[in-house]
């Protein structure tokens, strides 16, 4: 059976919009090649283990550069949002009734906020581990441990997100993330 369409609806059906730029999107899959590396190689082999960790480094650094001067939707003023929006967006979430972004939600901008925040202590950690200074000390081999810690908790937290609004939404964020397209803002 042949389904009739408005006109109106025939402009939009289908329809995508460019969100993420390639840099956004060589970085974002460069940096969860390099974590994985870093993490799988972390007793095994340490000259890998180092690179890619400084690899990250090198990473989180350029996209806080781009964080400034980089699209639209990469910029921080894009996706940094209040404690208040963010809350409610939570909270919408939870009762799969949260607003649709074009770009990053209020929920993802924090987390890609905390994301880098997390990255830059596993590193600095991660460097002071080969430094003279702090040869031997344990808290500082905990402190990197630690950090690691929280960065796998907040990946499970970040594809959850990615999944519910996913689901929430009817669109796959996975995807958008290699094509850097997404329906257009005013498409359901």
């Amino acid at each position: 059976m042949t389904q009739l369409v408005a006109e109106s609806e025939l402009v939009t059906q289908g329809s995508d919009v460019k969100v993420w730029d390639p840099f956004v999107r060589v970085f974002h899959w460069a940096l969860v090649g390099m974590f994985v590396i870093a993490f799988a190689t972390k007793d095994i082999y340490e000259i890998v283990h180092q690179s890619a960790g400084y690899t990250v480094l090198a990473l989180v650094a350029l996209r806080i550069l781009w964080g400034f001067v980089g699209s639209e939707h990469a910029r921080f003023r894009d996706f940094c949002f209040s404690r208040r929006e963010v809350a409610r967006f939570v909270f919408d979430s939870a009762r799969l009734q949260a607003e649709r972004y074009v770009g990053h939600n209020p929920a993802g901008g924090l987390m890609v906020i905390v994301l880098m925040l997390t990255l830059l202590a596993v590193s600095a950690t991660g460097i002071m581990l080969t430094m003279d200074a702090f040869w031997g000390q344990k808290w500082v081999e905990e402190a990197h441990e630690g950090a690691v810690t929280i960065m796998l908790a907040l990946i499970g937290l970040h594809l959850l997100g990615v999944f519910v609004a996913s689901i929430e939404h009817g669109e796959n964020l996975v995807l958008s993330m290699f094509t850097g397209r997404k329906r257009t803002p005013g498409d359901k």
